[in-house]
């Protein structure tokens, strides 16, 4: 009976982990309404409340979600209760939970994370899958006796997931695959090595070495700090129809419209989409101008301030902590587009003016003092 009352006592206070607090409990009848239907920037905790790190966790988070109030969306999810919306985003809760009564602890075994997004590289693939693609490759050169190999395997498994689609993590045995070992130097530096790879084409001049951290999150936030020095400017696409418009922003979830003066000043007329500049209650503040759209939910955001790297920057920032304010397109649709012809990307060319011809025009003479 006390072990019975002991084991109900623990369910029933860890049942609710942030009963009366300002962290918002979310579930499968209203994530969706209240998260991803949502304008607010929103950070979610999965958890399971038998988790031992998930209660000390508990305050800490509940002191977050109130300093955060008014600014960001704190969350909270039971993912051993809401499978379902755990299975969604890859959370797994053990199946076995861990509990005192008595002082005795019943042990769950650990299970390392599905590495299956960590390609294993060999001598032979080496060069066709790492150095002859235009992706940005992290590899871990490993040697399967080493302790420290072992530890970072899972979190280099998670961090291959986090990371899928944007950058490529890989692992090598530098005991078996002695060829790129040697090429590498890895048997000095110890193991395990990791390489990084950056994307475009490769050389071996151009590798270096990893040297951030190596948790979970230090991978991942190195990896795309690296990734976004090497991106690509994105294009600028001129609005001339409502096809250009929806390929570029329909499927985004913020689109940034600028409106310009006349090529003669800068690019793109002022006055040419005024359907657009109406809707986005463009011009108001002069030119140049610019509004950031979400097409899908028929809002926008108008730019107050300065026309400038700064401005827009602090700008978009404010938006992406839903700090900015927003106001529905009008009729909740989109505006006319104009048809318009497409800048050849060359100078305007400046009006022709009338020449007078002078010779016909009286000019009274006056006498000289």
């Amino acid at each position: 009976m006390q072990e019975f009352l002991g084991i109900l006592l623990l369910i029933t206070g860890t049942r609710c982990l942030y009963s009366n607090s300002d962290v918002i409990e979310l579930k499968p009848n209203n994530f969706d309404s209240l998260v991803l239907n949502s304008d607010n920037i929103w950070v979610v905790e999965f958890f399971a409340p038998w988790c031992g790190h998930c209660q000390q966790l508990t305050p800490e988070y509940d002191k977050a979600a109130t300093a955060l109030k008014g600014i960001t969306k704190v969350g909270a999810v039971n993912a051993d209760e809401h499978k379902s919306l755990g299975s969604r985003y890859g959370i797994q809760a053990s199946q076995k939970a861990r509990r005192a009564l008595g002082g005795k602890k019943s042990g769950g075994d650990s299970k390392s994370k599905d590495s299956k997004d960590v390609i294993e590289l060999t001598d032979d693939n080496f060069d066709k899958i790492v150095m002859n693609s235009e992706d940005m490759w992290l590899v871990e050169f490993y040697a399967p006796w080493c302790g420290h190999c072992k530890n970072l395997a899972p979190i280099w498994a998670s961090a291959a997931t986090e990371l899928k689609g944007k950058v490529k993590l890989g692992a090598i045995d530098a005991t078996v695959n002695r060829v790129k070992a040697v090429q590498y130097e890895i048997k000095g530096k110890g193991y395990p090595t990791i390489k990084y790879f950056a994307p475009g084409k490769k050389s071996f001049d151009s590798v270096q070495e990893y040297d951030g951290g190596r948790t979970s999150s230090d991978i991942v936030n190195w990896a795309l700090e690296k990734l976004a020095e090497n991106v690509p400017a994105p294009e600028v696409v001129q609005i001339i129809n409502e096809k250009s418009l929806r390929e570029v922003c329909e499927d985004k979830p913020l689109c940034v419209v600028s409106v310009l003066p006349h090529i003669l000043d800068c690019q793109s007329d002022s006055g040419a989409q005024p359907h657009v500049e109406e809707a986005l209650e463009i011009g108001g503040f002069g030119y140049p101008a610019l509004a950031a759209v979400n097409i899908k939910k028929m809002k926008y955001s108008l730019l107050k301030g300065s026309f400038s790297y700064d401005g827009i920057n602090e700008f978009l920032r404010d938006l992406s902590y839903g700090r900015g304010g927003t106001a529905p397109l009008k009729g909740a649709q989109l505006p006319v587009i104009l048809a318009t012809k497409p800048w050849d990307g060359k100078d305007a060319e400046l009006p022709q003016e009338e020449e007078i011809d002078l010779s016909d025009i009286d000019l009274d003479e006056k006498d000289e003092l």
